[in-house]
């Protein structure tokens, strides 16, 4: 084993050369290996598919943007791109609503309490998407228990079923677990003895909360809010079920143009605008998550 060589500089203090580029030790590939495994998947399962249908909307029937002009000069693709992102808002909005509460309550109980709200948030993730949705169904419709148990109590029945309103009671209610899982990794991670002080302070416990434990939980609510918002733009199975015509969200006009009309320029094309508003709307809202971020931060 060989050391490094000592270059004497000042009297009584001795420093190590540095040892040449060529011996210096290369970084290992060990992370890479790790990793490349997932890349590997990431490109077969998704990345070859989204660079088919891309080309595809380019090149199907003819090279040209002729598919894209189609979908911008149809009205109706445009209300139903922002039927999507209404109803994807939507039901964002209900989940944090929800969710917030029911992660706060998972911080303050016992262990025991704690495992059985956890069951209760993962045990949907056990249950077909298809068998929660027809649940809802059976619920929501006009003759359903819902409807049923207003006419018992005296009151005039609700529509539901192929209303916007039904799609999204069923969509928040199957991305429910997707906003309180962030928010509750989160939330345990805050020190509850911050709120105690701020009330000590003289502070009220709403006061307390709203500046003091509601900054620090915003981190959970923009990711959780993000992991829902998109994957409520791609649902295709609740809106189908549950949704009228006046619900139809975009992912139902391209199933129609891929399967029923065999247009896979058409639907490459929904699908890409889709995605690219998508992005559009994430790069917008990131300087606002990053200064909320170093605002909780600092706080």
């Amino acid at each position: 084993m060989t050391s490094s060589p000592l270059v004497e500089t000042d009297p009584g203090r001795v420093i190590a050369r540095p040892e040449p580029a060529a011996k210096r030790t290369r970084k290992p590939l060990g992370p890479w290996l790790l990793v490349m495994p997932a890349l590997v998947l990431l490109v077969a399962v998704l990345g070859y598919p989204l660079v088919s249908v891309t080309m595809r909307s380019f090149a199907e029937p003819d090279w040209g943007l002729q598919n894209y002009t189609w979908f911008f000069g149809t009205p109706v693709n445009l209300i139903v791109l922002q039927r999507t992102f209404a109803i994807s808002a939507w039901v964002t909005l209900v989940c944090v609503i929800c969710a917030y509460p029911y992660a706060f309550v998972m911080t303050a109980v016992g262990p025991k309490v704690r495992l059985v709200l956890v069951l209760c948030v993962l045990v949907p993730f056990w249950v077909s998407g298809v068998v929660r949705t027809l649940s809802w169904v059976i619920l929501l419709q006009d003759s359903g228990v819902i409807n049923t148990m207003l006419r018992g109590a005296g009151l005039s029945p609700v529509r539901l079923i192929r209303t916007q309103t039904g799609v999204v009671i069923g969509m928040a209610q199957v991305l429910l677990p997707f906003m309180i899982l962030p928010l509750y990794s989160v939330m345990r991670g805050i020190d509850l003895r911050l709120v105690q002080a701020a009330r000590s302070l003289g502070a009220r416990p709403s006061k307390a909360f709203f500046s003091v434990y509601l900054p620090l939980s915003l981190p959970g609510v923009y990711a959780g809010a993000v992991i829902v918002f998109i994957l409520a733009l791609g649902f295709y199975i609740t809106p189908a079920l549950l949704g009228g015509p006046r619900s139809t969200m975009l992912s139902t006009l391209v199933q129609n143009q891929v399967l029923s009309l065999l247009q896979w320029g058409r639907g490459g094309a929904m699908g890409v605008v889709l995605l690219v508003s998508t992005f559009i709307l994430l790069a917008l809202a990131a300087p606002l998550m990053r200064q909320r971020y170093k605002q909780a931060g600092s706080r």
